[in-house]
């Protein structure tokens, strides 16, 4: 007789009576319920995203209660046990039992299912081997609404200002219709207890309503993964959410990105770049679980990266560092990834607009956000009040690190376009299309501002991302003002919390000086507004002999 899982009562007769048979009938109940109930527990471990061994320990279980609710040799030995006939006596507990094993092995298979959807697929490639990923949770619709105030909360990478200054750049000019203002809060060499030592004074002090953290690179401390590692990121940044959630702060935990190299200004680092980035892929694995049981939302940053890293050194040859050059920093490709995994989790749809033309009456329809000011000859000049989000500038003042369209190389690691080639930055985030139907032509030039290109009419008649096949666009020049001035903010900000919050005057007069750098820094969120115009743009089409 096979054996029984943990609390389970073996199904014994001593004589064939009514007594008996009520007995046994409540013990194969008995077993049903405990094996299903088992059963819901592992899926909904599994689907909660636990731990390797938690999930281990859930469907051994609801293997063992499967076995002790349809074992085939447990029927015989009852009849043979109780001294019944196969033929008579099992036909009448063969049902329940075949309806109990059908049930628990449904559950079995679900739970099963549920534990091999609960990773992530990985490419066949050795780099990526060694790293277990739990599958990131699905954003559930957009999270922002109209007027909130989001806090960029986060260590040095933070405060490079970089993928703040996107993310800033897209939420004022890709979705103006939300009218979402930012800070960031960056802290060079900060853990997850440092910020919460400061949050009230610096950041909660400002009523944010919507909050990204991204930590865990300083708290992996650059060596291989101890279980201490992880029990304090998990305690600290738990405490965090709940300092956010306790002032209704809705909080999109950011995971850590990866390193490219062992960082020569940290002495006590230890272990190889794979040991690292493990190290940073369990603390990802603890801000999925984190985000699950706090119900707020994530952005998995280590795994996109990690991704794009090896694809781009494959494609741009070893020297493109996805982490920066210091294997830490990243540069503006980077940043890229970080601010879509950002904008992705914050729940943004990516749909900025849409023309669609007809090409034999030669007219044009426009989605909110877009105005036609007038058609003449297949050539249409809209005014807009929102923007594409453009990936490089026209024309960029020499200290600014924006890139140039002029100057920008794709295939470096310091550009933003490179990262849209490596993440669907574009198909996901910044879609604006040109639908043209009804055209006698094979092909047509498309002209939009002082750029052109040739298209199919199958290729119009399915729509073109303008935003991507015209990187360089009439909105490149306003962008790039609006840029300017969310970078100069955003500088003011770092210097508002990391100097005058720690000034002597702080000490004796925390309060005044809060008001006066906050009267100092409206002219320069001022500025952002100004900047920002409608954009009257020309788009014509024509058909090519």
């Amino acid at each position: 007789m096979v054996g029984y899982a943990e609390g389970f009562v073996p199904v014994t007769c001593g004589c064939v009576n009514k007594e008996s048979k009520r007995r046994n009938r409540q013990h194969r109940q008995t077993h049903l319920i405990l094996a299903v109930g088992m059963a819901r527990c592992a899926v909904r471990a599994a689907l909660s995203g636990a731990t390797n061994e938690r999930l281990c320990t859930r469907v051994g279980s609801v293997r063992l209660a499967v076995r002790a609710v349809t074992s085939q040799r447990d029927v015989i030995y009852l009849g043979r046990t109780c001294g019944l006939t196969t033929s008579r006596r099992t036909s009448t507990i063969r049902p329940l039992l075949m309806r109990s094993q059908f049930i628990a092995l449904v559950a079995l298979f679900t739970c099963t299912f549920a534990l091999a959807q609960s990773y992530e697929s990985k490419p066949r490639d050795p780099a990526f081997e060694n790293f277990k990923l739990l599958k990131a949770p699905k954003n559930s619709g957009l999270m922002l609404r109209q007027g909130d105030r989001l806090a960029i909360c986060g260590d040095s990478i933070t405060e490079q200002k970089m993928y703040s200054r996107i993310m800033e750049d897209y939420l004022t000019m890709c979705v103006p219709e939300l009218a979402v203002t930012v800070r960031q809060f960056g802290w060079s060499g900060e853990r997850v207890p440092g910020f919460l030592g400061r949050m009230t004074n610096d950041c909660l002090r400002f009523s944010p309503t919507v909050a990204t953290t991204c930590y865990g690179m300083n708290d992996h401390e650059y060596r291989p993964y101890e279980a201490r590692i992880g029990q304090t990121y998990r305690d600290t940044s738990r405490a965090m959410v709940e300092a956010f959630k306790a002032h209704d702060v809705r909080v999109v935990l950011g995971s850590p990105g990866c390193v490219g190299k062992i960082p020569f200004w940290v002495k006590s680092a230890s272990g190889t770049v794979e040991d690292l980035n493990l190290n940073l892929c369990t603390l990802r694995n603890i801000d999925i679980e984190l985000a699950q049981t706090e119900h707020v939302a994530f952005a998995d940053i280590f795994w996109p990266m990690l991704q794009a890293g090896v694809t781009a050194r494959k494609e741009w040859g070893t020297n493109y560092a996805i982490a920066g050059k210091d294997g830490v920093h990243p540069a503006w490709a980077g940043h890229a990834i970080m601010a879509y995994a950002f904008l992705k989790a914050l729940g943004l749809d990516g749909d900025l607009g849409q023309f669609e033309v007809d090409l034999k009456r030669g007219t044009m329809k426009t989605s909110r956000g877009h105005e036609l000011i007038s058609a003449r000859d297949r050539q249409f000049e809209i005014k807009s009040s929102r923007y594409p989000f453009c990936a490089c500038v026209a024309e960029t003042d020499p200290g600014d690190s924006y890139p140039s369209c002029a100057k920008d190389n794709p295939t470096s690691d310091n550009s933003i376009r490179s990262a849209l080639t490596l993440i669907p930055f574009n198909q996901q985030l910044n879609r604006l299309m040109l639908v043209a139907k009804h055209g006698n032509s094979r092909t047509y030039l498309v002209t939009w501002g002082a750029q052109q290109k040739t298209f199919t009419a199958r290729q119009l008649a399915r729509g073109i991302n303008l935003a991507e096949e015209f990187p360089l666009n009439p909105f490149s020049a306003a962008f790039g003002k609006v840029d300017a001035a969310v970078a100069a903010k955003q500088a003011y900000e770092t210097r508002q919390i990391k100097e005058s919050f720690r000034s002597p005057e702080a000490k004796t007069d925390m309060e005044g000086v809060a008001t006066r750098t906050e009267r100092d820094r409206e002219p320069l969120a001022q500025a952002i507004r100004a900047a920002f115009v409608p954009v009257t743009h020309t788009l014509k089409i024509e058909p090519e002999k």
